[in-house]
């Protein structure tokens, strides 16, 4: 393959753009496509993101793109699990007893950005913002695009199309649409969603509980966790039942049914969050399922990695690690295959990976 090829690549989240970093540091031309505005410019996503755990499984796609020494400024290590019981007795249980093993609490905001500012730094990648991409040409690796702004189309052609477009994939939906080969997909959704709520930071600044350890609040169904920030805040994620649940989404309806159901389930959490009713009705609910499908490619020209292949629950802190080893396993793939054309490379990749998200998927259900 000659190195000048063009890859296009559709979705500059997690995943996109450090595929795009890679692929721009062994020498392809690439465009990176992303509906979003760019969130170095425009706050978005409130009170939709849960906080990342970014363990080894993650940092070897960091390391693999030379971000190790930056990364490491944006990390809170989380030396294990707070586990918080209804009678506000808390116990620590250590991830090791080696004290230099540890997960890392990290922004995907703060991730992104790295390495979005990283992908500017190469003359070869270029990357549009607020462009939805509306059709896929999977024989010819051509997609068309709408601008949020003008509404504008264009349609770009490359060598080969790469799409890391996220759970609602619009090149995993062309894939789905085609009548030319056979496509298997599954999407399930659980009966839970999840909201974001938030322990800001105490008046002095320092944070409200322990600092370096994933807390905990089980209660059976029902859970919350909560993972520091460094500017001394924990994003608190909730999930509970939509509904058909003695406590659900549809049942906290009101301030006092809110305040009710935390005080009764997660009593010494409510004093650190001074805005829970408030955020509790101002913050969406999440959805969260499992997507699997097969192929994760097309006619040599197109393939799909991270969430768009293989969407996972957050409940084993995998999705964004598992994401980043796609990356991982896809440059090694070009390394051993790279000179017998894509379209090996494409089915190397998948007969490597698919088994290991396949797995990781079904463990992440469960954790539940």
């Amino acid at each position: 393959m000659a190195k000048q090829e063009h890859i296009l690549i559709i979705g500059a989240g997690l995943c996109g753009s450090l595929l795009a970093l890679r692929m721009a540091q062994r020498g392809y031309k690439i465009t990176l496509m992303e509906k979003r505005p760019d969130l170095r410019a425009v706050h978005q996503d409130a009170g939709r993101s849960i906080n990342l755990a970014l363990s080894d499984r993650g940092l070897k796609g960091i390391r693999l793109v030379g971000l190790e020494d930056r990364v490491k400024d944006l990390c809170i290590p989380m030396n294990g699990r707070m586990l918080h019981d209804k009678e506000s007795n808390t116990l620590f249980s250590p991830y090791s007893g080696r004290t230099d093993e540890y997960i890392n609490s990290i922004s995907r905001t703060d991730l992104n950005i790295m390495l979005l500012n990283a992908a500017d730094e190469y003359d070869t990648l270029q990357v549009h913002f607020n462009q939805a991409c509306t059709n896929v040409d999977l024989k010819n690796a051509t997609a068309t695009f709408t601008d949020y702004h003008t509404k504008e189309e264009q349609t770009i052609t490359a060598d080969i199309i790469l799409g890391a477009d996220g759970a609602g994939s619009a090149v995993r939906k062309s894939m789905y649409m085609s009548r030319d080969f056979l496509f298997s997909f599954s999407q399930d959704y659980l009966g839970h969603g999840y909201k974001e709520l938030t322990f800001p930071p105490a008046e002095n600044g320092g944070y409200r509980t322990e600092k370096n350890a994933l807390h905990i609040w089980p209660r059976g169904r029902d859970m919350i966790i909560a993972l520091p920030n460094l500017d001394g805040s924990f994003t608190v994620t909730l999930f509970i039942d939509y509904e058909d649940a003695p406590d659900s989404f549809a049942s906290l309806d009101s301030p006092a049914a809110i305040t009710e159901y935390f005080t009764r389930q997660f009593p010494d959490a409510i004093p650190m969050m001074p805005e829970l009713v408030k955020e509790y009705e101002e913050n969406p609910v999440g959805p969260l399922g499992t997507i699997k499908c097969h192929p994760w490619s097309a006619f040599g020209k197109t393939c799909i990695l991270g969430d768009a292949a293989h969407a996972i629950v957050p409940f084993y802190g995998q999705g964004m690690n598992a994401s980043f080893e796609d990356v991982v396993v896809f440059d090694e793939t070009l390394d051993t295959f790279g000179d017998q054309g894509w379209e090996k490379v494409f089915k190397e990749f998948e007969k490597t990976r698919k088994p290991d998200t396949d797995a990781i998927a079904d463990l992440s259900l469960i954790h539940i």
